[in-house]
């Protein structure tokens, strides 16, 4: 199961795109939200990945927080919810708003999103509604900040920075990397090391 990968963006297209990693290029669905906050073509970049394996096919798709995975994959286990339907709700709404119109039973909300009607809503809403109530949002921030810096850390290494430097860095940029983007974050992170 590929979980991460990183390397340079070779293509990006309407639903996906081309992620070369040492010369192999991966194809990568993402949602909307995700490809609006990619960088340009020939620049570094690192997608948490879900491996998603059927009988006839095997496709990934990316995110960039650990916590869009996560609701992407419980939206996937909805009964009639497959990877295209879970991709359009992520790329649709905002990741809070989803999650605040599955815990608010807002069913005109969801049947907004294309692909998802007035029944899949409700069973999204019946499946989903409980769980997500019990979550707190801190923790959510904090699994969304460790991800952040793992992946910026794993980023630098594989493009050729000593251990050490990157290990001093990750510390430094811990207190800001809250509040920015996996990509603002990699742009710091490569200024500060070019120096």
């Amino acid at each position: 199961m590929i979980g991460r990968l990183s390397g340079t963006l070779a293509r990006k297209a309407a639903e996906a795109v081309i992620l070369d990693v040492h010369g192999v290029g991966y194809e990568v669905t993402c949602p909307l939200s995700v490809l609006e906050r990619l960088p340009v073509e020939g620049e570094p970049c690192a997608l948490i990945i879900h491996t998603h394996v059927r009988e006839d096919q095997i496709a990934l798709y990316g995110f960039f927080e650990e916590a869009e995975r996560a609701l992407w994959r419980r939206l996937i286990s909805v009964s009639g919810v497959g990877p295209k339907i879970a991709i359009a709700c992520l790329g649709g709404m905002d990741l809070r708003a989803l999650k605040a119109a599955i815990i608010d039973g807002d069913v005109k909300q969801l049947s907004s999103v294309p692909g998802v009607g007035k029944r899949t809503a409700e069973r999204m809403i019946l499946e989903l509604g409980e769980a997500l109530k019990g979550e707190a949002a801190a923790p959510e921030a904090s699994l969304a900040l460790h991800a952040h810096l793992y992946d910026l850390e794993s980023a630098l290494k594989n493009l050729g920075f000593k251990a050490q430097g990157v290990d001093k860095l990750v510390q430094e940029l811990r207190e800001v990397a809250a509040e920015m983007s996996f990509e603002a974050l990699l742009k710091e992170a490569l200024r500060r090391l070019r120096g």
